[in-house]
Parts: C-alpha cells; sequence; structure tokens
C-alpha cells in the first residue's frame, strides 16, 4: 500500500508530513521506555524482517496481489512507539533507494501505514489480551484478530486522506468499498505472516515478545475448598549469557537474507491492491514519477544486472543489510539517550 507521488496534493501531503513528524517524534519518546539492552538491536532486526517480508508479495484475487503492512507484527513484538519507528525506518529505505512509495507522499505512508496500522493493531491486540485467558494461545489469537483488522483500516484511513486530498475526482463511496475489500483479503495473509511470526518467537523466547509480558497465570493453591493464589518463589537470577538474543539475532537476520534474497523471486508480480484500484477508479490519472527512479536499486533490481534472479536477490539483500543497520543504529541511539538520562531527582537538583 505504497502511496506514489501525484495521489495526493500538496498541502494534504504536507499536512500528513506533520502528522507523521509528530508521530515519530512521540515514537521516540515512547521507545526510550520499550527498549533496553537486549530489544534494542533486536528492534533493528524486526525492521529488517519486515523489509523482507514486504518483497513477498502473495497473490489474494485475480490479477491482484498483497504485502505484509507489518505495523501489528512490529508493535507485538517490540512495542507500539518502536513499532511506528520501526515502520518509518522500512518506508525511509524504500522511498529512498527503491523507488517503492512517493518522497512527497512519506508523510502519508508513515501516518497510514505506521501509525494508523499500529495504533488499531495494538490498541485491539490489548484489548484482548485482557478478556483472554492469559496464556500464549491467547497472545497468537490477539495478533490474528489485530493484524487482520489493522488492514482494511489502514485502507480506509488512506481513503480519508484522499478524499481531503485527492487528486482525480473518483467516486469515494466505490474508492472505500474497493480499498476495503481487497485490504481484508489482504489482512488475512497479514494475519497469518504475524501470528507465525510471534508464535515462532514466543516459543523459544517468549521473553523477547513485549505483547506477551506479563501474561503468565499466577500459581493456584486450594485452601479449606477455596483456589487462591500462591505466593511465588523468588526468580532465580540468571546469568547474562543464559539471556543473550546472539542466537535469535542470527537466525532472525539469516531468515530475512534468504526472504529478501531468494524467495522474493517468486514472489507475485501482480499489482498490489492500492495499485490495483488505484488503476481500475482512475486514482493514478496524475501519478508522478518517483524522484529517486533512477536510483540504482529502483524497483528492487541492481542497475546493470541482466539477470533477473541475480539483480533482484542483490537489491533484497542490500535493502535487508541496509535496514537492519540504520534501525539498529536509531535504536541504539534511542537507547543510549535514556541510558544517559539524568534520574528525576538528579534533574530536580539541578
Amino acid at each position: 500500500m505504497h502511496v506514489p507521488d501525484g495521489f495526493i496534493n500538496a498541502p494534504v501531503s504536507a499536512a500528513a508530513g506533520l502528522a507523521a513528524a509528530g508521530a515519530v517524534a512521540v515514537s521516540l519518546r515512547g521507545a526510550r521506555r520499550e527498549l533496553d539492552d537486549r530489544t534494542a538491536p533486536l528492534a533493528g532486526l524486526v525492521a529488517a524482517f519486515i523489509f523482507a517480508v514486504q518483497m513477498l508479495n502473495f497473490p489474494v484475487a485475480a490479477g491482484t496481489s498483497g504485502h505484509l503492512l507489518g505495523g501489528a507484527l512490529a508493535a507485538i513484538l517490540v512495542g507500539p512507539h518502536t513499532g511506528v519507528l520501526c515502520i518509518s525506518v522500512v518506508l525511509l529505505m524504500q522511498g529512498v533507494l527503491f523507488a517503492d512509495g512517493g518522497l512527497t507522499a512519506l508523510g502519508v505512508n508513515i501516518t497510514v501505514m505506521g501509525a494508523v496500522t499500529v495504533l488499531v493493531a495494538y490498541g485491539l491486540f490489548r484489548g484482548l489480551v485482557k478478556v483472554l485467558p492469559r496464556s500464549r494461545r491467547s497472545v497468537t489469537v490477539a495478533s490474528f484478530v489485530a493484524s487482520l483488522v489493522s488492514v482494511p483500516a489502514a485502507a480506509a484511513a488512506f481513503t480519508a486522506i484522499y478524499a481531503i486530498g485527492g487528486t482525480t475526482d473518483v467516486p469515494l463511496s466505490k474508492v472505500l468499498t474497493a480499498m476495503v475489500g481487497v485490504h481484508v483479503l489482504i489482512g488475512i495473509g497479514e494475519a497469518v505472516i504475524t501470528t507465525a511470526t510471534v508464535g515462532a518467537v514466543i516459543a523459544v523466547r517468549p521473553d523477547l515478545v513485549y505483547g506477551a509480558r506479563g501474561l503468565a497465570a499466577p500459581l493456584k493453591l486450594r485452601v479449606g475448598g477455596e483456589l487462591v493464589d500462591a505466593t511465588p518463589a523468588p526468580a532465580p537470577v540468571e546469568p547474562v549469557a543464559a539471556r543473550s538474543t546472539k542466537k535469535v539475532w542470527i537466525t532472525g537476520l539469516a531468515t530475512a537474507l534468504v526472504l529478501a534474497g531468494f524467495v522474493s523471486f517468486y514472489a507475485s508480480a501482480s499489482p498490489d491492491g492500492l495499485e490495483k484500484v488505484a488503476a481500475d477508479q482512475g486514482i493514478d490519472k496524475k501519478a508522478e514519477e518517483h524522484a529517486a527512479a533512477d536510483s540504482p536499486l529502483a524497483d528492487y533490481g541492481v542497475s546493470g544486472l541482466t539477470d533477473a534472479r541475480l539483480s533482484g536477490g542483490l537489491a533484497g539483500t542490500i535493502g535487508v543489510g541496509g535496514t537492519v543497520l540504520v534501525g539498529t543504529g536509531v535504536f541504539w541511539a534511542v537507547r543510549r539517550r535514556r541510558a544517559g538520562a539524568p534520574a528525576p531527582a538528579e534533574r530536580e537538583t539541578v
């Protein structure tokens, strides 16, 4: 659902840019509370993984494909504020290096694909987790529902922005129906990918899933015929090495590289949901050429390489590597700023 240049007029694009900047600013502050020494590098990995999976378009209807948006996945794995930053990093890399998503529409894309998906998905996820039994299965069920709903919600948000600043005159009711309809189907694929990924991480390291923290059900004892909470024993102190995230990080990065460098060659070549609706409804009449169309990595291929498999695979590998480096750098900087901030008592004495 990468909105290109020319779909939305300049004033509304600028307003969306301000909204996106505000969302990023709020997320930078919130991410300081979510990130620690273990999760900061994992957040960069999550961004790289989302970049890789977004290259895997899957068919959803005749002549239409979809791809992961990733807001729900990022929010559940590393937290909602960090999730917005993950998607923002991915969109920035895609727009600047790969000419995917307009540069003037970057604010629209961050607002729709980042802020809206995270807000809707994580809000619904937390609500479901509170009413469902406190178990890992509940986390995966909540992940499925939250990610499914987040995609048509993003489609509706795009339609609302288009209603205000669209550059072509088309019946908005038809646009809304078409956008939401096809993105409900895409949402099913999003839900499957999100649930599988969250479930895989929970299976090996539940402590690394932000949305699963504090969900362990208390031990119950029967006393006098009634169930009461048992007093938990002091948790053993685990050595730092036992809590290392190195294996998870290496496995996740290797998976992302394989997906982007090899599996992406077999992705569907059909237009995605927004591209299909735009062509059918005439939204794309005033679409503009991307400012980075001459990038050596434009359209996820390496300029000068004639072998499509090698060109796409190398571009995907570069994208994953670049995203993990930029993302990890951003999240480490956020983490270091939190670590270096004076305590409230210290600030009061200044």
